[in-house]
């Protein structure tokens, strides 16, 4: 299965001028371009920041999941793999923590944990991997897909390292970051998955956005 990447400039510049009209809580995070623009003859510039591009993913359940099955929702994602001896069980630890205390918002955030080993990491590994966890959100899904192509998407797009690397224990090498994203797909926050007390902040962060910037207010 091959991960489509794919960057379209008429939606870089569409969701900019939208989030322009917004209240913004949160940065923006990323490699941003400069645009020049001429208004009524005078030259203007703008901060266009990319958004993450369309991709599909395999989930725990071996159903083909796009991006776009998801849009209209803020993302929490995070980049691991089951064999981890390291960082991710605190990953997963401190992620199910953040899940359960924002189920007042499920509707309106999507939980993705994505595999950086595929290849140990086919849907039935996942679908264990999140049993034995006792995760049953339903608004949280365990992905892989092609492996070089993950790496690029969370270090291009998600703004977490992840790599191969034979030296790391467990063959693989990671940041065990959170990142945030909000429903127009740009970057909002990137949080140390192992640090409780950066967790507390992504949620704080999470109620802010949808608060300030979407109108949505949770139960707490």
């Amino acid at each position: 299965m091959r991960l489509v990447i794919a960057f379209g400039l008429f939606v870089l510049i569409a969701a900019c001028s939208s989030k322009e009209e917004k209240k913004h809580v949160l940065p923006f995070i990323g490699n941003f371009d400069i645009e020049y623009k001429l208004v009524d003859g005078v030259e203007v510039t703008d901060t266009v920041y990319p958004i993450v591009p369309y991709f599909y993913f395999r989930n725990q359940d071996s159903a083909l999941v796009k991006s776009t099955d998801m849009k209209g929702k803020v993302w929490i994602a995070d980049f691991f793999f089951t064999t981890c001896p390291t960082i991710c069980p605190t990953m997963t630890k401190n992620l199910k923590a953040l899940n359960d205390a924002t189920q007042d918002l499920k509707n309106d955030v999507q939980f993705m944990s994505i595999s950086i080993n595929p290849d140990h990491d086919t849907p039935s590994v996942l679908k264990k991997y999140k049993k034995h966890h006792g995760i049953t959100a339903s608004n949280w899904q365990f992905f892989s897909g092609n492996e070089e192509e993950t790496h690029t998407l969370g270090i291009e797009n998600f703004q977490i390292f992840a790599g191969r690397d034979e030296e790391a224990e467990g063959g693989y090498a990671h940041s065990g970051a959170f990142t945030l994203v909000d429903k127009e797909g740009y970057v909002r926050g990137v949080y140390l998955g192992t640090d409780k007390k950066q967790v507390e902040q992504l949620e704080k962060d999470l109620r802010l956005l949808l608060k300030e910037e979407y109108g949505i207010n949770g139960s707490k």
